[in-house]
């Protein structure tokens, strides 16, 4: 048996018991309705479901006598959430360095059945996992109802360069990198246009859904520089091109203001964490519509945690402490400027399940509560580039999140989820 099929076996063999099974008709009468198009409240509402698909949006608290009614009157209701940057096969801890060397991939896909039902349960009925071998597996085994989790959009392995952020052998000794041998397209390292190509086509025969390169140097990896830009304009360009043959979309990890330019010249779809973002970027990005995924959660997380002795190595440390602290200003200045920008949190940086925060965090740096449920629900859409979900709406999937109170008034109610639907499933009811 395949390392990959052995993953996707083990996945099974963690079936959970499934969601009650969903009556031909359910009535769901909020209490107001986010709509997420125009940014605004909605008086009470029925949302009447059918078949995994939003079948009427009717005004008040309206009778359908073939429903099952659930009340949510108490509540502000909204299409489910997606978090376009997570990593469901892991999570950050003072041990994360080491088990690379001793955990298998079986061992990671264990954590991840678990890690993917703590994201729904949160209320993200959708995320982009971007990077993970584990992510495409899990998203299989998700789809055939083996498991609970979010819908994944998964990346799979990321595409860096020799030495960049997600080269896999970063930080080994000479001794096993010899062993291993220098890592290439196949493993997601490439070093001209013609490796950049053969990296995308691989991610296309591993199955996945979206490209995501590296286009800087990262906080967390086991390198010096967190910023240095790490792929020529050419380099992107190739994989934009390539990626568009198979109809991908292409992310870009970026801290650094150079390599940032790169990608947005280049052509991706996205800008990921966007640390030192300048006003030369800034231009460039609302000229070619490049959306903007900011990461405050993980930001604060590392720079958090760079103040604990021994949390992370010592070539990390100043990383997280100097690059994380500045991302949330970044997101405020980014939203001021007329930067597109869509919610993702960076999820297994921190725990699984907290993804809501980012909300909270967004808030904070002056962003409208409004423009942040808009990031997660048709912003996410449209990075997806997907027209069935992220609005409450006729024919669209029944992906619903509810919570106490008014959302608009008081941001802090997103961590405090009481109903999560997902293709019409319920899987959390107050």
């Amino acid at each position: 048996m395949t390392r990959h099929r052995l993953i996707l076996a083990i996945l099974a063999g963690l079936a959970a018991l499934p969601a009650q099974a969903a009556p031909d008709t359910l009535a769901l009468h909020c209490g107001a309705l986010f709509d997420a198009r125009a940014g605004k409240l909605l008086d009470a509402h029925t949302v009447v479901v059918r078949e995994g698909r939003i079948a009427e949006v009717r005004d008040g608290r309206a009778v359908v006598p073939e429903a099952e009614v659930i009340d949510l009157s108490a509540h502000t209701c909204s299409p489910g959430w997606t978090d376009l940057h997570v990593h469901l096969g892991s999570q950050s801890s003072p041990q994360s360095y080491s088990e690379g060397f001793r955990l298998d991939p079986v061992d990671y896909a264990f954590r991840a059945v678990g890690y993917a039902e703590k994201t729904l349960l949160a209320g993200f009925t959708s995320v982009r996992d971007l990077g993970g071998e584990v992510a495409p597996h899990l998203r299989d085994a998700i789809g055939q109802g083996l498991v609970k989790g979010p819908r994944i959009f998964a990346a799979g392995k990321s595409i860096a360069t020799t030495g960049g952020h997600a080269d896999p052998t970063n930080g080994i000794n000479d001794r096993l990198a010899h062993l291993i041998g220098p890592p290439g397209p196949t493993e997601g390292v490439v070093n001209s246009p013609d490796d950049a190509r053969q990296a995308v086509r691989q991610r296309y025969k591993d199955g996945s859904d979206v490209i995501k390169i590296t286009a800087t140097g990262g906080v967390l990896s086991y390198a010096k520089s967190g910023d240095a830009p790490q792929f020529t304009v050419d380099e992107v360009r190739v994989i934009v091109d390539t990626a568009k043959d198979y109809g991908y979309r292409v992310a870009a990890h970026a801290h650094g203001e150079e390599g940032m330019y790169r990608a947005v010249t280049g052509g991706v779809t996205s800008i990921e964490h966007g640390t030192y973002m300048s006003d030369r970027v800034v231009k460039a990005m609302k000229e070619r519509g490049t959306w903007y995924v900011p990461t405050v959660y993980a930001g604060r997380f590392v720079a958090d945690k760079a103040r604990i002795d021994g949390y992370f190595p010592p070539v990390v440390r100043p990383k997280a402490e100097r690059i994380g602290a500045l991302i949330q200003e970044t997101a405020g200045r980014a939203w001021r400027a007329g930067v597109k920008i869509a919610f993702g949190t960076d999820m297994g940086v921190g725990p699984h399940g907290d993804n809501a925060r980012e909300f909270i965090y967004m808030v904070e740096a002056g962003i409208p509560a409004a423009y942040a449920l808009q990031a997660a629900t048709v912003h996410a859409a449209e990075v997806l580039g997907v027209d069935d979900q992220g609005v409450i709406e006729v024919g669209k999937r029944a992906d619903i999140v509810a919570v106490p109170g008014d959302p608009l008034a008081d941001i802090s109610v997103v961590m405090d989820v009481s109903f999560v639907m997902k293709d019409g499933v319920v899987y959390r009811r107050p």
